[in-house]
């Protein structure tokens, strides 16, 4: 169903900055930063706004107002 690829695109674009960091220092191979068994139109959409998050909530906390 299409809002669960948007959910879980969702919630592993929220938790790939996490995973990114542990690939770097050499741990959870077995957690993948993109799950390609999922890849689509809606769990790309999801994944997009999962990443994009922590910098869209960084610059709304800049904002003078």
């Amino acid at each position: 169903m299409w809002w669960q690829d948007l959910l879980w695109g969702i919630w592993n674009g929220i938790t790939a900055w996490i995973v990114l960091i542990a690939h770097v220092f050499g741990a959870w191979h077995e957690f993948p930063f993109y799950n390609t068994g999922r890849a689509g139109n809606w769990y790309d959409f999801g994944f997009l706004l999962g990443m994009g998050s922590p910098l869209l909530g960084g610059l709304r906390g800049r904002r003078r107002g």
